[in-house]
Protein backbone atom coordinates (compact mmCIF):
# COMPACT_ATOMS: atom_id res chain seq x y z
CA UNK A 1 0.00 0.00 0.00
CA UNK A 2 1.61 3.84 -1.00
CA UNK A 3 1.63 6.42 1.58
CA UNK A 4 -0.20 9.26 1.12
CA UNK A 5 0.66 12.72 1.19
CA UNK A 6 -0.27 14.49 3.38
CA UNK A 7 0.65 18.63 4.65
CA UNK A 8 4.03 17.63 6.41
CA UNK A 9 5.10 15.74 2.99
CA UNK A 10 5.54 19.33 0.97
CA UNK A 11 8.47 21.27 0.83
CA UNK A 12 7.95 24.85 -0.18
CA UNK A 13 10.60 27.74 -2.34
CA UNK A 14 9.24 31.11 -2.00
CA UNK A 15 11.77 33.52 -3.35
CA UNK A 16 14.79 30.89 -3.39
CA UNK A 17 14.17 30.06 0.03
CA UNK A 18 13.00 26.59 1.49
CA UNK A 19 10.32 27.30 4.15
CA UNK A 20 7.75 25.51 6.33
CA UNK A 21 4.34 26.95 6.19
CA UNK A 22 1.77 26.59 8.51
CA UNK A 23 -0.96 26.43 5.60
CA UNK A 24 -0.88 27.53 2.02
CA UNK A 25 -2.77 27.25 -0.43
CA UNK A 26 -2.65 28.23 -4.64
CA UNK A 27 -5.93 29.14 -6.26
CA UNK A 28 -6.62 29.03 -10.07
CA UNK A 29 -9.46 31.37 -11.67
CA UNK A 30 -10.50 30.23 -14.81
CA UNK A 31 -13.37 32.57 -16.34
CA UNK A 32 -14.13 30.21 -19.10
CA UNK A 33 -17.76 29.93 -19.96
CA UNK A 34 -20.51 28.18 -21.39
CA UNK A 35 -21.23 29.61 -24.44
CA UNK A 36 -25.23 30.20 -26.03
CA UNK A 37 -27.27 30.41 -28.54
CA UNK A 38 -30.75 31.29 -28.64
CA UNK A 39 -30.65 30.37 -25.05
CA UNK A 40 -29.11 27.03 -25.86
CA UNK A 41 -25.74 25.91 -24.86
CA UNK A 42 -23.46 25.94 -27.98
CA UNK A 43 -19.95 24.90 -26.24
CA UNK A 44 -17.75 27.10 -24.28
CA UNK A 45 -15.38 30.66 -24.40
CA UNK A 46 -11.85 30.73 -23.17
CA UNK A 47 -12.18 33.10 -20.14
CA UNK A 48 -9.17 35.05 -18.61
CA UNK A 49 -7.18 32.81 -15.81
CA UNK A 50 -5.04 34.09 -12.41
CA UNK A 51 -3.94 32.17 -9.93
CA UNK A 52 -3.54 33.40 -6.34
CA UNK A 53 -1.39 31.75 -3.83
CA UNK A 54 -1.66 32.40 0.27
CA UNK A 55 1.03 31.07 2.71
CA UNK A 56 0.60 31.26 6.41
CA UNK A 57 4.13 31.15 8.12
CA UNK A 58 5.46 31.57 11.82
CA UNK A 59 7.57 34.11 12.92
CA UNK A 60 10.77 32.23 11.68
CA UNK A 61 10.01 31.24 8.87
CA UNK A 62 8.76 35.09 8.14
CA UNK A 63 12.03 36.01 9.29
CA UNK A 64 13.88 33.76 6.27
CA UNK A 65 11.49 35.74 3.59
CA UNK A 66 12.44 38.98 5.07
CA UNK A 67 15.85 38.60 3.99
CA UNK A 68 14.70 38.80 0.74
CA UNK A 69 12.96 42.38 1.55
CA UNK A 70 16.16 43.38 3.54
CA UNK A 71 17.96 43.25 -0.09
CA UNK A 72 15.21 44.64 -1.96
CA UNK A 73 15.03 47.35 0.10
CA UNK A 74 11.52 47.02 0.95
CA UNK A 75 8.39 44.37 0.80
CA UNK A 76 6.72 46.12 -1.88
CA UNK A 77 10.27 46.18 -3.98
CA UNK A 78 10.52 42.16 -4.07
CA UNK A 79 10.46 41.76 -7.73
CA UNK A 80 7.84 38.61 -8.32
CA UNK A 81 9.94 35.06 -8.18
CA UNK A 82 8.80 31.50 -8.93
CA UNK A 83 7.46 29.28 -6.68
CA UNK A 84 7.27 25.54 -6.01
CA UNK A 85 5.35 23.44 -3.76
CA UNK A 86 7.33 19.88 -3.56
CA UNK A 87 6.36 16.44 -2.10
CA UNK A 88 8.00 13.04 -2.38
CA UNK A 89 6.97 9.70 -0.24
CA UNK A 90 9.41 7.93 -1.91
CA UNK A 91 7.31 6.23 -4.24
CA UNK A 92 5.01 8.98 -5.31
CA UNK A 93 5.56 12.94 -6.03
CA UNK A 94 3.74 16.02 -6.70
CA UNK A 95 5.30 19.17 -8.19
CA UNK A 96 3.31 22.32 -8.19
CA UNK A 97 5.21 25.49 -10.19
CA UNK A 98 3.57 28.57 -9.72
CA UNK A 99 5.66 31.24 -12.32
CA UNK A 100 6.46 34.99 -11.08
CA UNK A 101 4.24 35.15 -8.14
CA UNK A 102 4.50 38.91 -6.57
CA UNK A 103 3.97 38.41 -2.84
CA UNK A 104 2.24 40.96 -0.63
CA UNK A 105 1.79 40.84 2.87
CA UNK A 106 -1.84 40.18 4.03
CA UNK A 107 -1.73 39.58 8.20
CA UNK A 108 0.79 41.00 9.85
CA UNK A 109 -0.05 40.91 12.93
CA UNK A 110 -3.23 39.41 14.44
CA UNK A 111 -2.61 38.92 18.80
CA UNK A 112 -4.62 37.04 20.69
CA UNK A 113 -3.34 37.62 24.46
CA UNK A 114 -5.56 34.06 25.35
CA UNK A 115 -4.02 31.92 22.61
CA UNK A 116 -1.05 29.62 23.53
CA UNK A 117 -0.69 29.47 19.14
CA UNK A 118 2.82 30.54 17.59
CA UNK A 119 2.47 33.98 15.75
CA UNK A 120 1.63 33.97 13.07
CA UNK A 121 2.23 35.99 9.36
CA UNK A 122 0.05 35.55 6.28
CA UNK A 123 1.46 36.35 2.72
CA UNK A 124 -0.54 36.33 -0.58
CA UNK A 125 0.80 36.64 -3.89
CA UNK A 126 -0.42 36.44 -7.89
CA UNK A 127 1.09 34.70 -10.39
CA UNK A 128 2.57 37.36 -13.16
CA UNK A 129 4.17 35.33 -15.90
CA UNK A 130 2.88 34.01 -18.79
CA UNK A 131 4.01 30.74 -18.22
CA UNK A 132 1.62 30.75 -15.07
CA UNK A 133 1.49 26.98 -13.59
CA UNK A 134 2.91 23.96 -14.06
CA UNK A 135 1.04 20.73 -12.42
CA UNK A 136 3.67 17.64 -12.15
CA UNK A 137 5.30 19.24 -15.24
CA UNK A 138 2.09 19.92 -17.39
CA UNK A 139 1.30 23.83 -18.20
CA UNK A 140 -2.22 24.79 -17.06
CA UNK A 141 -2.19 26.97 -20.08
CA UNK A 142 -1.97 25.92 -23.75
CA UNK A 143 0.48 27.24 -26.08
CA UNK A 144 -2.63 28.42 -28.18
CA UNK A 145 -3.31 30.53 -24.40
CA UNK A 146 0.14 31.96 -24.64
CA UNK A 147 0.83 32.26 -28.22
CA UNK A 148 3.07 35.50 -28.57
CA UNK A 149 3.90 35.74 -24.75
CA UNK A 150 6.22 33.35 -24.26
Amino acid sequence: MTAKFTGRNFDCTVLGTMIHVESATATINDESAVAMSRGVTDGYTDGAVTCDVEYEVDLNNFRKLQQAARSAGSWRGIKPDDCLFYANNGSDEDKIELYGVKLVIADLLSVDPSSSDKTKRKLKGFVTSPLFVRINGIPYLSTDDTRGLV
